[in-house]
């Protein structure tokens, strides 16, 4: 099976690269040369446009940043569905890999169904460092015959796949994590500098936290790099707003009446606007650290996260109906 994977960013890069560890026939493309390279390196084929990429594999998967940068991947003259036409999109698969807007999703996902081929949404969710080892988490929304056929390429790049659904089911899914990661590092930046501003020992803070009630992954991971002071999740602010505007614009269409979801939107605006796009999300505590004086930070915690866990084959979690 050739798989083509567009998107080499920070995760895009570490999905494609457990491809590539694993022994698939890989063509890549990015506009970044230097996120090409490392696949090229491990054996990986370069595509000189996204069409061409498309005509020539049985499996193209897109990790973008925007759903603005998916339409224009896949819609453009030299672009996905291009390549699908123009090859025959019969037994070929479109797996979108990034965190977007299920009504999009289902639209690209039409375009791409008419040429023949298959569409699936398929994020990830787990952090970078996972990513990097093939241990992160997958949502795979879509026809299940279409989900069986792609499970060994989805097995290859995460340790559990869940299926979600139709098409469109696993980003809406995808954007309710998102939201619950959001308000959880939020409320642990609170957390973490009414400590510090009471004269809690830091460390202590953390070890009290973790082996209590208000544990959980992102307490685990996040919370140990702002401590650190790096901030480094490898995750930035442009990207939380992204993805807790779509969350937020959901909730909107569907007529859910939220409280916290429009003050976490605002919240990570504002961090945008002071502290700009590309600062790693866990800065928005410096929000706090400015207003109150605080230096939220500790020895002895790590500038990033990696996965100590051994990659383990992945496989299907099933769901409980």
């Amino acid at each position: 099976m050739r798989i083509g994977f567009i998107g080499l960013g920070n995760v895009g890069g570490k999905l494609a690269g457990s491809l590539a560890r694993n022994g698939f026939d890989l063509v890549v493309r990015d506009l970044d040369a230097a996120a090409v390279q490392p696949l090229l390196d491990a054996g990986a084929t370069l595509a000189d446009s996204a069409r061409d990429l498309a005509a020539s594999c049985d499996v193209v998967v897109t990790c973008l940043p925007s759903p603005a940068a998916c339409a224009q991947v896949l819609e453009g003259d030299d672009g996905v569905i291009a390549g699908f036409a123009s090859a025959g999109g019969q037994g070929r698969a479109w797996l979108e890999m990034s965190t977007t807007d299920e009504a999009e999703v289902r639209r690209l996902g039409a375009l791409v169904e008419a040429t023949g081929a298959t569409a699936l949404d398929c994020p990830v969710s787990g952090g970078c460092h996972r990513a990097a080892t093939g241990n992160i988490a997958i949502l795979a929304g879509g026809d299940r015959e279409a989900f069986e056929q792609v499970l060994p390429v989805l097995t290859a790049m995460g340790r559990q796949i869940l299926h979600t659904g139709p098409l469109g089911s696993a980003s809406v899914l995808k954007v309710v994590t998102n939201y619950l990661a959001s308000a959880n590092l939020v409320s642990l930046c609170e957390a973490l500098t009414t400590s510090a501003v009471a004269g809690m020992d830091l460390g202590t803070t953390y070890e009290a936290i973790r082996i209590s009630s208000g544990n959980s992954f992102v307490h685990e991971t996040e919370s140990q790099v702002i401590l650190n002071g790096s901030r480094d999740i490898n995750f930035t602010m442009d990207l939380v707003v992204k993805d807790v505007g779509l969350f937020d614009d959901l909730a909107r269409r569907l007529g859910v009446p939220l409280e916290v979801s429009p003050l976490l939107r605002r919240i990570f605006e504002d961090g945008r606007d002071r502290y700009g796009s590309r600062e790693w999300s866990p800065n928005i505590i410096r929000r706090l650290e400015d207003a109150t004086g605080a230096d939220v930070r500790a020895p002895g915690f790590p500038s990033e996260m990696f996965d100590d866990e051994p990659e383990e084959p992945g496989s299907e979690v099933p769901s409980r109906r």
